[in-house]
């Protein structure tokens, strides 16, 4: 399948990629350092960050590799790879901000890899280089990568499943090479359930049977390779399931009942939101490519007219199942559709080497008008600190403005040039400065975050209490639970009156839970040395109730760190 050039003087000289070769080994040079510069430049904040950080913390201090804890409890909401993955980053490059950040920053750029690779192999060059520019400046991939969840590696491995499965069934793959294919599909699909749980599983084959009902090509289910599939599948999948759940009994029915099944059809976890939800976050988190979508969706629906597999028409039917089984979902944050950032990735990037001198001038028009908005929100900024409160207070709104503001400005150069170029037909060159502005738009927004890191993450306090913390004197959380205070302790804490996600986990080992103030007190009596930490709006009050003897040793926005005196 040819792709007519819209650019002869962007591709002379390039080969197949869109670029000249040492342009493109400059563009993946600079890439790869705009995306992993910045990994260490905030401090880890609560709940995601501080709790996927502290249980590879624990794995490397217990040596328990088997059983996932954090704060000391047994933590079965995820499976283990990506602790995993953390866990050895620590032990190669130390317990650092940017090496707990490493693995989802490492599958976001090997995601951007990918694309490109697929792209130039489904639908020929330039596709894939439009695709990797696409995918590489969208807000929310850039944000999920450079942030400690879990998001982004499954996201990887289900869309190397789905990529793997598209070569596979490409019309002219030889047999030798749909079967290799076929269980490298089946292979990254056993990663992705070791990432995040049974959707790894479950969304591909959603979109498989989807796929074969709208096209109706049954024979597709005959070339899966179901049999070695599914044997490779179970042998990388499977030995931890089968070990940790007879290391703890407890295991089977919370990670496969409460956790999925409940989760997904009830408002257990307190996630509900409306069937639409995700729809402004998807418009959102594409930006600066936003209005290119829904051409490149109804481009990529329609078939080629020729050959049997419609990789496109599967890339759509990819997102589309994968945008429903979560809009239909109980539980419903941004991060869940990142999955199908990386297929729209490549829709657009077909759509836009097919069209795009026709899409220019709208993309741009639409970066323009977001940069502006973005400068005019930077202007209005002091009316934006009327947000501030005692928990997020203004200083700290004050000094994240100017990184949006540069964001803005970032993101109005690069698509000031892109029109420019585009208006001079170099459509791949204006891709790439579209491209620039809109990660540097993200990247500047994530790290500027940091600012507010004082707000949301214990850090700063513990860094304060430093000089007064003794490492084996005992240090009760009480009422209140930051994820990010055991990683930076660099320790285990008691936890008082306040349970948070791990009540079931504390069900099964109690012994070192404080059920109330009255028992705080107590032990706080009988310890020789002791700190604590308390919610900063509650202190005083508790501190009246108590009766006990306390020292402020450290205070920030949300805590008030004390010392038996």
């Amino acid at each position: 399948m040819a792709i007519e050039p819209q650019d002869h003087r962007g591709r002379r000289g390039s080969g197949n990629s869109g670029l000249p070769p040492a342009a493109l080994a400059l563009a993946l040079a600079v890439l790869a350092l705009a995306w992993f510069g910045n990994l260490g430049e905030r401090k880890l904040i609560r709940a995601d960050e501080g709790r996927y950080a502290e249980i590879a913390r624990e794995m490397v201090a217990t040596g328990d590799w088997l059983t996932p804890r954090l704060n000391g409890y047994k933590y079965f909401e995820k499976p283990a790879l990506q602790h995993w993955a953390t866990a050895a980053s620590f032990s190669l490059f130390g317990v650092r901000d940017w090496s707990a950040r490493l693995w989802p920053a490492l599958t976001g750029f090997l995601a951007i890899l990918l694309v490109y690779f697929a792209g130039n192999r489904l639908f020929a060059p330039p596709v894939g280089l439009y695709s990797a520019a696409v995918l590489s400046s969208c807000f929310l991939f850039v944000m999920l990568g450079h942030m400690l969840t879990l998001d982004m590696g499954v996201a990887f491995f289900l869309s190397a499943s789905v990529l793997a499965l598209l070569m596979a069934q490409r019309d002219d793959a030889a047999l030798a090479e749909r079967r290799n294919w076929m269980l490298a599909a089946w292979a990254a699909a056993a990663l992705a359930v070791l990432s995040k749980g049974l959707i790894g599983i479950v969304l591909p084959a959603a979109a498989v049977a989807l796929y074969v009902l709208v096209q109706r090509d049954w024979r597709l289910l005959l070339r899966l390779e179901g049999a070695a599939g599914g044997a490779l599948f179970l042998a990388i999948a499977a030995p931890w399931f089968i070990q940790v759940s007879q290391a703890n009994p407890e295991f089977f029915r919370y990670f496969f009942i409460y956790e999925h099944f409940e989760r997904f059809l009830t408002t257990a976890h307190g996630r509900y939101q409306p069937i639409w939800y995700f729809v402004p976050v998807l418009l959102a988190g594409l930006l600066p490519w936003t209005i290119s979508l829904f051409p490149a969706l109804a481009r990529g629906w329609r078939t080629s007219g020729s050959g049997r597999f419609q990789p496109a028409r599967f890339l759509v039917v990819w997102s589309a199942a994968v945008f429903a089984f979560f809009s239909a979902s109980s539980s419903k944050m941004p991060s869940y559709i990142l999955p199908i950032v990386p297929a729209l990735a490549l829709l657009i990037g077909l759509y836009l080497a097919r069209n795009a001198r026709g899409v220019s001038a709208v993309a741009i028009a639409q970066a323009i008008a977001v940069a502006v908005a973005g400068a005019g929100a930077a202007a209005w900024s002091p009316n934006a600190l009327k947000f501030a409160d005692t928990a997020l207070p203004a200083e700290l709104l004050a000094r994240y403005v100017p990184w949006l503001a540069w964001a803005a400005i970032f993101l109005f150069a690069g698509s000031a040039l892109a029109a420019g170029l585009w208006w001079r037909q170099r459509a791949t060159l204006g891709a790439l400065a579209l491209a620039a502005g809109g990660l540097a738009f993200a990247q500047l927004a994530v790290t500027g975050h940091g600012q507010l890191s004082p707000a949301y993450s214990a850090y700063h306090i513990v860094e304060s209490a430093r000089p007064h913390l003794k490492p084996d004197a005992p240090f009760y959380a009480v009422d209140t639970f930051d994820h990010s205070l055991p990683f930076y302790l660099g320790r285990t804490v008691t936890m008082v009156a306040y349970k948070d996600e791990l009540a079931a986990s504390i069900g099964w080992e109690p012994d070192r839970f404080l059920p109330d103030l009255a028992s705080f007190a107590r032990a706080w009596q009988a310890d020789g040395e002791a700190f604590a930490v308390f919610p900063r709006g509650d202190f005083e009050s508790l501190r009246r109730s108590l009766g006990i003897p306390m020292q402020v040793i450290a205070i920030d926005a949300r805590r008030v760190m004390v010392k038996k005196p």
